[in-house]
C-alpha cells in the first residue's frame, strides 16, 4: 500500500506538470525517438507473419520498459508520457476554426487528432471526429499512462506508450499489418480495458444527472465498435454530453459502418468546447483521486 501511495502521489504531480507545461518539443520527445527505432527494427524483421509481430511487440515493451526503468522517477515518466494538454488544446483550435466558418482549415487540421479521412465531412462530421478523439484519447493520454504509472512506476508508465506507439505504427488492418500488427493492437486492447472503464466511471461521476445513460451507451452502444476500449470512451462521453456519435466513417480507401454511440441530436461546433472540458474534469478528477491514495498511505504510515 505504501508503494501504491508514493506511486499515486507522483502521478497526480506528473499529470499536473503536462497540465501546466505540456510536452516537450517534437524533436526531443522520447517518444519520436522510440518510434524512429521501431520503424528501423520493423524494416529488418518485417514479415507477413503473427511470430515475427510478437516478437516486434516483446522487443518494444522491452525497450519501453527499460527506458521507464533508466528515467527511475515515476513523476517524469507520468509527464512526458501524458498528453492531455496537447490534446484538448488541439481540439479547441478545431472548435475556434469551425466557430469561425473556416471549414477548410478545420479539415486541415483533423488528421492532428484522427487517422479519418476528412475531405468530405461536414462541420458536424468534424466536430464528432473532434468529441470522439477527446474521448478515447483522454484514455491513451491521461488515464492510461496514470493508472500503469500507479501500477508499476515509470517502467510501466514507459511500457505502455511503448505498445500505444507500436499500436499507432503497425496496429492497423491493412494488408501489410494484419497479422504483423496483430500483438501490437492486442496488447494495447489489454493495457486500455481497465483504463477506459476508469474514464467513463470518471465521467459518470462527473455528470450523475447522465449517469444511467453513460451506463445504458457502455452496455448497448460501446459493443458494436471495433474497439473494446474506444467504444466505451465514445460511448460514455455521447451520453454525458446528450448526443449522438459514431456512425459511417472513412479511413482513406477503407470504410466502416460504425454503430450510433448515445442518443440524441448530432453534435456541432458547440459541443467541442464541453467535451473538452468534461476531458479536463476527468482528468482533475484523477489527480484528486491519486492525491487521496497518498494521502491515506501517508495516514497510514503515521499511524
Amino acid at each position: 500500500m505504501s508503494q501504491l501511495a508514493r506511486r499515486s502521489g507522483a502521478v497526480a504531480v506528473g499529470l499536473l506538470a503536462d497540465r501546466i507545461v505540456g510536452e516537450p518539443p517534437a524533436r526531443a520527445h522520447p517518444v519520436g525517438g522510440f518510434g524512429a527505432l521501431m520503424t528501423r527494427l520493423e524494416g529488418l524483421i518485417w514479415r507477413d507473419q503473427r511470430s515475427r509481430g510478437i516478437a516486434y511487440a516483446a522487443a518494444g515493451v522491452a525497450v519501453g520498459a527499460l527506458g521507464g526503468l533508466l528515467m527511475r522517477s515515476t513523476t517524469s515518466a507520468v509527464a512526458l508520457t501524458a498528453a492531455g494538454r496537447e490534446l484538448r488544446s488541439v481540439a479547441l483550435g478545431i472548435a475556434d476554426l469551425l466557430e469561425a466558418d473556416d471549414i477548410e482549415a478545420a479539415r486541415a487540421e483533423l488528421p492532428r487528432l484522427v487517422g479519418r479521412d476528412p475531405s468530405e465531412l461536414d462541420a458536424s462530421g468534424i466536430a464528432a471526429a473532434v468529441i470522439e478523439s477527446v474521448a478515447e484519447n483522454s484514455v491513451d493520454a491521461v488515464v492510461a499512462p496514470a493508472l500503469w504509472a500507479a501500477v508499476a512506476g515509470a517502467p510501466g508508465a514507459a511500457a505502455y506508450r511503448a505498445i500505444n506507439t507500436m499500436d499507432a505504427m503497425v496496429g492497423r488492418k491493412d494488408e501489410r499489418y494484419l497479422r504483423f500488427g496483430w500483438a501490437a493492437a492486442r496488447l494495447d486492447d489489454v493495457a486500455n480495458y481497465v483504463p477506459a472503464r476508469l474514464f467513463a466511471a470518471l465521467v459518470a461521476a462527473l455528470r450523475p444527472r447522465r449517469a444511467r445513460a453513460v451506463w445504458t451507451a457502455i452496455r448497448d452502444d460501446a459493443p458494436g465498435h471495433p474497439s473494446p476500449n474506444a467504444g466505451v470512451a465514445e460511448a460514455a462521453v455521447a451520453a454525458a454530453l446528450g448526443r449522438e456519435l459514431g456512425g459511417p466513417l472513412r479511413y482513406g480507401t477503407q470504410h466502416e459502418n460504425r454503430p450510433r454511440l448515445g442518443v440524441g441530436p448530432r453534435p456541432t461546433a458547440d459541443d467541442i468546447r464541453p467535451a473538452v472540458h468534461l476531458a479536463s474534469q476527468a482528468e482533475l478528477l484523477l489527480v484528486a483521486l491519486a492525491l487521496l491514495i497518498w494521502l491515506m498511505g501517508r495516514w497510514r504510515s503515521n499511524d
